[in-house]
This record gives structure tokens, sequence and C-alpha cells, in this order.
């Protein structure tokens, strides 16, 4: 992988207030709007204010704020420890279709400092929130999960997933098996790990559950000499993975018009995948 520093978008776009450690960590405040399924009625005296219609009296401009620690830039290995747009969409998501995700059990890979795996705990039953462990990884999860107990609904287990390493051991591979929503997010950026990623995507669709998987990225444009074209690489091998194994799998992309909840620039090169896996009559 390439050696050079990037840095997310994100740290600049958004003007997240931050606090920076001794270890050189930053802590940024990521302010979204609350949807109103989590905005309690207030009340006076005990009596709940209601407007001329009759409806509740609320105010839908109520906000909320989660404490992520992350790391304001790295070399390309360790892009999991910043925070990028792909996680705010598929955040955005999260609250806009919360039945979707009401008391399921949801596995994010590639979870990076687990902004989204904390969104989803806001409805899900269970959350297996996973990452390959560089850079103390899991640990900044823990800490973040800490920093954000009072949304938390979800019981949480942040475990160690490599895309690179099938080899799960046999209760690790049953524990997952369970989760029937699949997140994935920011993770199609390297060629190795690109396909890793689609063999895992093989290994956990390769089941006896009917499973749904998000994937949101960012298409990276680049310009190549050998086309004289300005192409998006890694997205297009990503595809080309998916269709050379002819994978019997449903995909469609999902419209990025729902409603935006957190603070960052919806660029149009942004992709929201949806797939999921067709159960054969034995199956059923």
């Amino acid at each position: 992988m390439s050696l050079y520093t990037v840095t997310s978008e994100i740290f600049t776009e958004n003007q997240n207030s931050s606090v920076v450690f001794k270890n050189g960590n930053a802590i940024s405040s990521f302010v979204f709007k609350c949807p109103s399924y989590m905005i309690k009625p207030k009340s006076t005296n005990s009596n709940i204010i209601q407007d001329s219609d009759d409806d509740l009296d609320i105010d839908r401009q109520e906000e909320g704020r989660l404490l992520i620690e992350h790391h304001i830039s790295t070399k390309l290995q360790h892009v999991g420890l910043q925070v990028w747009r792909g996680a705010l969409l598929l955040a955005d998501y999260i609250l806009s279709n919360p039945d979707i995700f009401q008391n399921k059990v949801v596995l994010e890979l590639g979870a990076g400092v687990g902004l989204t795996s904390i969104v989803v705990s806001f409805l899900a039953k269970e959350v297996i929130c996973t990452d390959v462990d560089i850079g103390e990884i899991l640990k900044i999860i823990r800490r973040n999960f800490i920093r954000n107990t009072v949304y938390i609904k979800s019981k949480i287990y942040i475990k160690e997933l490599n895309f690179l390493n099938l080899n799960w051991p046999t209760f690790y591979t049953k524990r997952i098996d369970e989760a029937t929503v699949i997140l994935a997010a920011d993770v199609i950026y390297d060629e190795n790990i690109t396909g890793g990623f689609v063999q895992t995507l093989e290994k956990l669709l390769n089941s006896k559950y009917q499973k749904v998987v998000y994937i949101a990225l960012e298409k990276r444009y680049v310009f190549t000499t050998v086309n004289m074209d300005t192409t998006a690489p890694m997205y297009e091998d990503f595809l080309k993975c998916i269709e050379t194994r002819n994978f019997n799998w449903h995909i469609e992309y999902v419209k990025i018009d729902f409603p935006q909840y957190f603070k960052y620039d919806r660029v149009k090169h942004m992709i929201l995948l949806k797939i999921e896996n067709k159960l054969n009559e034995e199956q059923l």
C-alpha cells in the first residue's frame, strides 16, 4: 500500500470541534438532528403540550452529539482510524429507516472508529462491531462506545475480523451468522482489501438465513494515462469482483435522497448499495 499520508474531508468540511490528546488522537463532536422518534415530548406540570391541531408539540430541531475519537490523518493502510463520508451517509440511512434495524442483530464490517455501529446501536437488538485490529483500533472503538453510552440501546460486541483471513473459529462463525443486517462503509479503497471484502461477503451470505447488506462508499476518481480518462478504479474493481463470481445475489442502488441528519457534504459521487442473498427452495 502507499506510504503517502491521507486526510479525510470530514475533518475540514464540517468544522467539528476537536481536542487533541497527548497520544495525537482527536475527539470530534459530530452533531446530528434527532429524528422525531428519538425526541421525547416536552411537558409542563406533567401535562403533554399539544399544538392547535392536537399534535404533540416537540422541538423537531433537537440535536444530538456523538463524541468520536479518531486520527486526523494516516497512511493509506490505516485509513480506518479516520471518519469518512460513507460512514455518515450510512448513519443517515439508518436514522431515516428505523424499521429496518429495529431489534435486529447487526454486523458491521470494517467499522473503523465505530461511528456507524454506534448509530445503529440506537435501534438494534445486538451490534457486532468488527475491524482488523491495527493501530489499536478496537480499543478506540471501545472508548467511543463508552463516550456515547447515553444513546446506546443494544448489546455490543467488539471483535476482530480481517478480510484477508477467513479462518474464523467455529463459535465465531455461528455467532455472526445470526446477524441478518450487515453494514460496511468506506471499505473499497485497495485492490487486495476489496477482493478480501468480496470473499467475506460470499462467506456471510452463504447462509440459511435471509440477509441484507448495505455498503456505503464514495467513488474516488483519478486520471489514468493508460486510458487517458478519469475513472474510479477501486469502485470498478469491486463491481468486477462481484460480476465475475456470478453470485446469486440481488443487488440494487439505493437513492441517496433520504433525510440528512449529520453535517457533511453529501456529494453526487456517493453510493449506497443494497445486496440480498437469494435462498434456494431447500433453505426456505
